[in-house]
């Protein structure tokens, strides 16, 4: 299991995080600013970083930013919902995912498992990984290990864009509505609005147009939703 920084100015997520990821068998180390944190993390590298924005002494960002100088260590932010401006610096600066708050515990070890399995991507796939492949045309997704990519070029996605451009590729061609990818992509006790939705498929899009310009698999059927279009 992993060793994981969990950094938060709030003692009851930090308690409360801490005996989930526990439970799940992962070892925490707890920081109440992202100074302390970045003092541990050069000094014994963790495996991963769950890390609040709004903090005192050095909040998430700078903390992502000094990270960032010298090392690809996963970063999840825990944000508010109304910080979707740092979310999205926080995407470009390098972040892995978010996970808005308030959150259930299940729905952010979801993703803590899912980071930690595609920092593994590296790694050759056993026969079994191997069969939940999913190929479309140009499109690979390796759910095993939330690693994607295009025409053979990596693009890196978050754990909730993937998941959404997972649930459009399963059917291509088939529409899927807003509310059934925010069921794919999100805890059932967690609601998010139309508009997340389409900042993060628009964000996905841009992640593809770095690697092709010419992609164009992602349909929008507007007042629908979206599909997925396979070329092959």
């Amino acid at each position: 299991m992993a060793t994981i920084a969990l950094v938060d100015d709030d003692e009851n997520i930090l308690t409360s995080v801490s005996i989930a990821l526990e439970a799940e068998g992962h070892k925490v180390k707890t920081f109440e600013d992202g100074a302390a944190a970045l003092e541990f993390i050069n000094a014994t590298p963790p495996d991963m970083v769950v890390s609040d924005i709004k903090m005192p002494t050095m909040d998430g960002m700078e903390l992502l930013r000094r990270i960032r100088q010298n090392s690809s260590l996963p970063l999840i932010f825990l944000t508010s919902k109304d910080e979707e401006i740092d979310e999205v610096l926080g995407l470009t600066m390098g972040a892995d995912d978010y996970v808005k708050k308030p959150f259930s515990q299940r729905l952010l070890l979801e993703r803590v498992k899912a980071v930690l399995r595609r920092n593994q991507a590296g790694e050759t796939p056993t026969e079994e990984e191997e069969k939940k492949i999913m190929r479309r045309g140009e499109l690979t997704l390796d759910p095993m290990r939330h690693a994607c990519t295009w025409k053979g070029q990596p693009v890196v996605l978050t754990v909730t864009e993937f998941l959404i451009l997972e649930a459009l590729a399963q059917r291509p061609g088939f529409v899927k509505s807003r509310d059934a990818l925010m069921d794919a992509a999100y805890d059932d006790q967690v609601y998010v609005d139309d508009r997340t939705i389409d900042s993060h498929i628009k964000r996905v899009r841009k992640k593809f147009r770095q690697v092709d310009k010419e992609f164009d698999s992602i349909e929008t059927l507007y007042g629908v939703g979206y599909k997925y279009k396979d070329a092959s």
